[in-house]
């Protein structure tokens, strides 16, 4: 994802004023010169980041996702700070049609309780977090719009039982992602489908996610974007 980020956002005229990675990691002692920070790293990296540009005063975009039980705290933070945010758990425009359309599915399918609807998403081998936020956010959206299920959880790691949404997670090489919501019955199966073919929608929002910060104060996510659109 830094490389697809570094090669359009020079593509887009921006100057890249310097780099961390686990090689040269960022501290409050760090030296930064930058209008905006963009973050994909680690979920235990990303909360220490955000900190670091808050106290800087640098606006940051992040992409990393498997922190949001500490979303609260940081949204005060950013608050007090007077900083600036926009995190999501996917920066592509394609991911979040995807979103509207979960919704809408959802919605259809909720008085045929003869179909049973699973999630499964497919990453590469690097991402660390499962499930993906991704398919956390599309559980979420799936809950509220039917009256079956209490909760989701993962297969293979929490207790799945009837009042539970399973979420299935799978990591293959080179994989850029795949998010899979189906409804199947005993008859037959339905399915909604986004497959990314490579990681440039990503890195493209992301950039736009930082373009559209640079001036702003406050919280926000790529569905602020796309409403600003």
């Amino acid at each position: 994802m830094g490389k697809e980020i570094e090669t359009i956002a020079l593509q887009r005229g921006h100057t890249i004023s310097c780099k961390f990675s686990s090689a040269e990691e960022l501290s409050m002692e760090s030296n930064l010169h930058a209008d905006v920070a963009i973050e994909f790293t680690k979920p235990e990296l990303a909360q220490k980041h955000i900190e670091i540009c808050l106290d800087k005063n640098i606006p940051i975009v992040v992409g990393t996702t498997g922190w949001s039980d500490q979303i609260m705290r940081i949204e005060n933070l950013v608050k007090e700070s007077e900083g600036s945010l926009l995190h999501a758990s996917n920066f592509s425009l394609g991911v979040h049609l995807f979103f509207e359309m979960s919704k809408k599915f959802s919605s259809i399918m909720k008085s045929h309780k003869e179909y049973k609807p699973s999630i499964t998403e497919t990453h590469h081998t690097e991402k660390l977090d499962k499930p993906s936020g991704t398919a956390i956010t599309t559980a979420e959206m799936l809950l509220g719009q039917q009256d079956v299920y209490d909760k989701w959880g993962l297969v293979d790691k929490d207790s799945i039982d009837e009042s539970t949404l399973p979420v299935h997670s799978e990591r293959i090489p080179d994989v850029p992602g795949t998010h899979d919501i189906s409804y199947t019955s005993d008859i037959d199966q339905i399915s909604l489908i986004h497959k990314a073919r490579n990681r440039k929608g990503f890195a493209l929002g992301a950039v736009i996610a930082a373009e559209f910060l640079k001036e702003r104060k406050g919280t926000f996510t790529m569905s602020d974007i796309i409403n600003f659109a």
